[in-house]
């Protein structure tokens, strides 16, 4: 993956080694909850179009993102990495934005023939106004940018975090049956009212409870395990159907190829990150509860709800 390019100071050669798109519609979660919020992190304006992050060492070894305006060209890269083709990535001088000290992620990988990667010494020109170097969140503590990191490792493993909820350990009655209950009720609703009859609807509540969840799909354990009703998991579902009357800055919620046809979403808010499959059940992390991946039912309320956020969710190109 590594290509060179004159953007560094010094006329140091930047060997790239990895790079990510920061669009409203993709972007690293844990610089934010949503796309403005990302750039912000960053001191870009947010344009519509987006950027690319490109992330490498100098000659010297120093760690350096430097970010581009030709989005395609990254995405392209992206595209070329990930099918495992070979792509020399050397953004043209006119398309640099700007080139930012550190990394914002982890990178496994370091080039060849240059010391090992470390923050760039700073500037004795800037006077101190320089940025500080980007960094990854610590994984050794819990906030906001852990909690919608995890989030997306959930939308990234959802096969791993689905086989360790069993919807009626878990909820109390069967996706099944939740469904059968709906159609029952929808029934009822459209039939003619009669004399003396009185309109009951299923406790919508007890397929949509939220259970703490466990660490993660590798040594998990004994995975989620019933607890009864988180209080996070109300406040999840109302901020998140908020959104469908008051629509949220662009990238709160973003809609990802799933199997069968079904959408793979991507939503947060203060404090709460959401992932769900349209055709199944939902996953909510909070900022109080670190670590812990509380499963939502899908009940009567929540296949409206994440069809109505797919619709108006950003999709990448």
């Amino acid at each position: 993956m590594a290509g060179t390019q004159d953007t560094v100071a010094d006329d140091d050669a930047l060997y790239v080694l990895t790079a990510v798109l920061l669009t409203p519609a993709q972007f690293p979660s844990v610089l934010g909850d949503d796309y403005v919020a990302a750039c912000d992190a960053l001191a870009l304006e947010p344009f519509a179009e987006g950027y690319g992050l490109v992330l490498g060492q100098d000659g010297g070894g120093a760690r350096w993102t430097v970010v581009v305006d030709d989005v395609s060209l990254v995405a392209v890269a992206i595209a070329s990495w990930d099918c495992g083709m070979e792509y020399d990535l050397s953004p043209d001088d006119r398309s640099v934005v700007c080139a930012l000290p550190g990394w914002p992620l982890a990178v496994a990988v370091a080039a060849p023939d240059v010391p090992a990667p470390h923050d760039p010494l700073p500037d004795p020109e800037a006077e101190g106004e320089e940025p500080l170097p980007l960094a990854p969140p610590d994984t050794q503590t819990w906030g906001p940018a852990q909690r919608r990191q995890g989030a997306d490792e959930v939308a990234a493993q959802w096969a791993a975090w689905r086989e360790q909820v069993d919807d009626e350990t878990a909820f109390g009655r069967s996706v099944k049956d939740v469904a059968e209950e709906a159609e029952t009720e929808q029934g009822r609703k459209d039939a003619p009212a009669q004399e003396g009859s009185e309109d009951v609807r299923p406790d919508q509540e007890a397929s949509e409870d939220g259970q703490k969840g466990s660490d993660g799909p590798e040594g998990a354990g004994d995975g989620p395990a019933p607890s009864g009703r988180h209080p996070g998991v109300r406040r999840v579902l109302d901020e998140a159907r908020a959104y469908i009357a008051d629509p949220p800055p662009p990238g709160r919620i973003r809609s990802g190829f799933a199997p069968g046809g079904a959408r793979t979403l991507r939503v947060d808010g203060p404090g709460w990150s959401l992932v769900a499959r349209t055709d199944d059940i939902a996953f909510a992390l909070l900022d109080e509860e670190p670590g812990e991946v509380l499963p939502i039912g899908r009940g009567p309320e929540l296949p409206g709800l994440l069809t109505a956020l797919d619709g108006m969710a950003l999709r990448p190109a």
